[in-house]
């Protein structure tokens, strides 16, 4: 059989070997986004504690409680420029991993979570006359879909990341984490959250360790590896 190539053929461009595909260029700022949300949303929130002691404790209050009280517009602000750079990071990891069949969900999902956080600075929490931080409507709502879908999202994500060899590394740790997520999603719900909750007193510290040790750093990670695999002759 002789080859024979059409003019739409010729219209083809294709990559050099040995020359990696041109990526859009504003992935690396997508994966910048990943890093920098967690990062900057924690700086933002241990400075506001600093700034708050005495009158608000990290260990008995969540994040949130920050909205209520004394320039709350700075949380609620927080909390809307992480669901922003949340949705953008959303946006470069369905992009910068290679694609499967049902690969869209764990992305996302991650851009779920990124509405969450939009809808908790839109949703804040108040405090009454007595001191005592309520939610008006909306908040726990926003809270439960940042807290889920972003467990969610890390395992629904792990097998897209096993079939991409700059990230499948990574696939068991994201699994692990998510799932971990989930389970202190549940318990967080049970026995740490509501006011009658047995554990309740501890809810700041017991957010923290979730974020700090478990979503944060995964997010973190993967953005990272996803900065890395745009440039992988460097390092």
């Amino acid at each position: 059989m002789s080859e024979t190539r059409t003019t739409r053929d010729l219209g083809k461009a294709e990559p050099a070997r040995g020359v990696e595909p041109r990526r859009p260029g504003w992935l690396a700022w997508a994966g910048w986004a990943g890093v920098a949300g967690p990062i900057l949303f924690t700086a933002t929130y241990v400075t506001q504690e600093l700034l708050r002691q005495g009158e608000y404790s990290p260990v008995k209050e969540t994040v949130s409680a920050l909205e209520a009280g004394p320039n709350g517009w700075v949380q609620q602000v927080n909390f809307i420029v992480f669901g922003l750079l949340t949705i953008t990071f959303a946006a470069g990891l369905h992009q910068g991993v290679r694609r499967s069949r049902t690969g869209a969900a764990g992305p996302a999902l991650v851009f779920v979570s990124g509405v969450g956080l939009l809808l908790a600075g839109a949703f804040p929490l108040h405090e009454d006359s007595a001191g005592a931080t309520y939610d008006p409507g909306g908040h726990f709502v926003a809270g439960t879909v940042f807290f889920l879908s972003s467990a969610l999202a890390l395992v629904v994500l792990s097998p897209r990341l096993a079939r991409d060899p700059r990230f499948e590394n990574l696939s068991s740790y994201t699994l692990v984490a998510g799932v971990a997520g989930l389970v202190a999603f549940v318990v967080m719900g049970a026995f740490v959250i509501p006011d009658d909750a047995p554990l309740h007193d501890w809810a700041g510290l017991m957010q923290r360790i979730v974020i700090l040790t478990v979503l944060f750093p995964c997010r973190v990670i993967l953005a990272a590896r996803l900065i890395k695999a745009l440039h992988p002759n460097e390092g």
